[in-house]
């Protein structure tokens, strides 16, 4: 996602979307409801009891690669991991499973030698995108929570961050790597589009990275900052 105008609380949600459909996705994890009609971004947000200001910070970032400062200093931790945690269940109950689905129907029955490395190659990879959520839910989360809420914890965000490696997309570009350069299939189209949702998952899933490390991770480290020197 691209694009050069932050958009603003008054801007139409339709015409956010418009700019690119991929923030579709986006507004889904928000738990915003279709039927948009003429609304502003804010008064949808308003509707739905989100904060405007957690929710254009996440777009604007999502589509400039840059960080509004100006929305940052109001926004709550708790409002990114809500997003966060609402990504998690977007991508375990129902992107990976889709792709899984796809990829089965798309596989070879020629092939029956290398179907199942493709297919453990698709769990395993699944398996540390859920241990690495599984992580985040009950260790950072709750510990963001109580340090939004002046309960002090053992645990740092600099443990958080030193966590981020890349074995995630190492074991992704693995299966990609085996379908593209040696898996010949007579269901072209099928396995095609399983391939390019696989490529968008992985390019959601490092947009999902970034949110963490250059929101989320920033924001914990000014509270712990400031807590230290009271």
């Amino acid at each position: 996602m691209r694009t050069v105008r932050p958009f603003t609380a008054k801007d139409s949600v339709v015409d956010l979307i418009d700019s690119d459909y991929n923030v579709l996705t986006v507004l889904s994890r928000f738990s915003l409801p279709l039927g948009f009609g003429d609304k502003t971004i804010g008064e949808l947000c308003e509707e739905s009891g989100i904060n405007a200001e957690a929710f254009l910070l996440i777009i604007n970032f999502l589509l400039s690669g840059k960080i509004d400062n100006s929305c940052l200093k109001n926004v709550s931790p708790v409002d990114i991991i809500y997003f966060l945690h609402n990504s998690h269940e977007y991508y375990l109950l129902y992107k990976l499973p889709h792709i899984r689905t796809n990829l089965i129907n798309a596989l070879d029955e020629v092939h029956d030698n290398i179907n199942p490395i493709i297919m453990r190659f698709f769990d395993d990879y699944v398996d540390l995108v859920r241990k690495h959520f599984n992580y985040e839910e009950n260790i950072v989360f709750p510990y963001v929570r109580n340090l939004t809420e002046g309960i002090p914890g053992d645990y740092t965000i600099d443990v958080f961050r030193r966590s981020h490696d890349d074995e995630i997309e190492e074991k992704l570009a693995e299966l990609k790597n085996i379908i593209l350069r040696y898996y010949s299939t007579s269901k072209p189209f099928k396995m095609y589009d399983a391939l390019a949702d696989i490529y968008n998952c992985e390019e959601d899933l490092t947009s999902h990275a970034n949110i963490e490390n250059q929101i989320l991770i920033p924001l914990i480290a000014q509270i712990e900052k400031r807590k230290q020197i009271l």
